[in-house]
């Protein structure tokens, strides 16, 4: 039977693969030491489980919710942006709940793509930054770009080689998968470059609050007059461990949230009330459960650079997420990140993420996520530095099972 035509748009999703190899490992009796998807192990903060608990016992909240988030997680959000970036939120018009950033960015191409619009979207990047769009009938052009001085050049050539004009640009900073981060001067130029060529700015910063080495990222919304043609998108899955909580934000824009917020109703009654009566009371905190976290993923990065440069694999080390963005070793590299990650999951028991599921610009680098402990981050180093040892001077005799069946 033939495929529909969304499906049809989608390419093989390249991490089930990996994922069916690490479970046929596991199954076998392998020890996978698991740094591929991004599934925070670290557990919710116990005050906003026991707020949970607490609500949940009223029968009340049973019933359904409202889809745009109750009236406090919304002013719960506003303050947040006020404490953190300084920016003003009018909490009835420029905030909604989502049920995580990734429904957020699906529902709002939904809402604002017309068959044929093109989309500006860097590569590589998380999936449902392009694919949000493909599967609503959008056209993606890839930018090959990082947020320095070449940026507003490769946009410009974007705009200037599409038909029709771009309707959107996608930022991602931090950035999932590459780790890179983004100056408020770099928004500046951004906002000002949307604005003189109509154009609208999605920013997913998600990864806003895990940061290491330097002051904290910025908020887009944070440039004067970013407000006209900017929503972004939060999450709180990893500033407090609570990715299977799915509670997100969109905020910014009265317009685009006004069509988020209409696409919504159609589609959900919103997040279990206790959950969002939860999530209020963590973004009311006093900010201690968010610099735990963001410590344990400090000292993660630097278990991780360190042995695993020793172990023979150097790994830039991320100034924020919960990521590390990894060049595949030399004598690997033409494989490609497929076939590298079915190697260290048949051959040094670790599984990452192929770079090449962020985009074919990706090809030559795998991620890295600070999902396991520290000894566990040493005992894949040690791994890894057996692997490299036995195989690295004859990489071509070592091919994966898959390709051997």
């Amino acid at each position: 039977m033939e495929e529909f035509h969304k499906v049809r748009r989608l390419p093989p999703y390249v991490f089930e693969q990996v994922n069916r190899l690490k479970a046929s490992a596991r199954s076998r009796g392998a020890d996978i030491i698991d740094l591929g998807m991004g599934n925070p192990d670290l557990p919710t903060p116990k005050a906003i489980v026991d707020k949970l608990c607490e609500v949940v016992r009223d029968p009340r909240t049973h019933r359904y919710s409202a889809s745009r988030g109750i009236p406090g997680l919304r002013r719960a959000q506003a303050n947040y942006y006020q404490r953190r970036f300084g920016v003003k939120l009018n909490p009835d018009t420029q905030v909604v709940a989502t049920l995580g950033s990734k429904e957020g960015f699906a529902n709002m191409a939904q809402a604002i793509t017309a068959p044929g619009d093109v989309i500006l979207c860097p590569n590589p990047t998380y999936p449902i930054h392009a694919f949000g769009f493909i599967m609503s009938g959008g056209v993606i052009r890839s930018l090959q770009v990082e947020p320095d001085d070449g940026f507003i050049p490769a946009v410009e050539r974007g705009i200037r080689h599409s038909i029709p004009k771009p309707l959107a640009l996608i930022l991602n900073y931090p950035s999932n998968p590459t780790a890179l981060v983004a100056s408020l001067d770099f928004y500046k130029d951004v906002v000002a470059f949307a604005k003189k060529n109509d154009i609208i700015i999605l920013s997913d910063l998600a990864y806003s609050e895990i940061y290491f080495d330097g002051n904290p990222p910025p908020s887009v919304l944070q440039v004067p007059g970013a407000m006209d043609v900017c929503v972004e998108f939060t999450s709180m899955s990893k500033t407090f461990s609570m990715p299977g909580w799915r509670m997100g934000f969109a905020v910014g824009n009265e317009r685009l949230i006004s069509a988020l917020t209409r696409v919504k109703s159609y589609l959900d009654y919103g997040a279990f009330t206790p959950i969002q009566v939860a999530a209020a009371h963590a973004l009311n905190g006093d900010g201690a459960d968010i610099e735990e976290v963001r410590e344990v993923y400090h000292k993660r990065r630097d278990v991780m650079v360190d042995s695993f440069g020793r172990a023979g694999w150097t790994i830039p080390a991320p100034a924020a997420s919960m990521f590390a963005w990894a060049p595949i070793p030399e004598p690997f590299r033409h494989l490609g990140s497929l076939e590298f990650s079915k190697l260290l999951i048949e051959h040094a028991d670790v599984a990452v993420a192929p770079g090449v599921g962020f985009g074919e610009h990706g090809d030559d680098y795998v991620r890295l996520a600070l999902v396991e402990n520290e000894h566990r981050i040493r005992q894949a180093a040690r791994n890894i530095k057996k692997f490299l040892a036995t195989t690295a001077k004859q990489p071509n005799n070592v091919v994966p099972l898959a390709a051997r069946r």
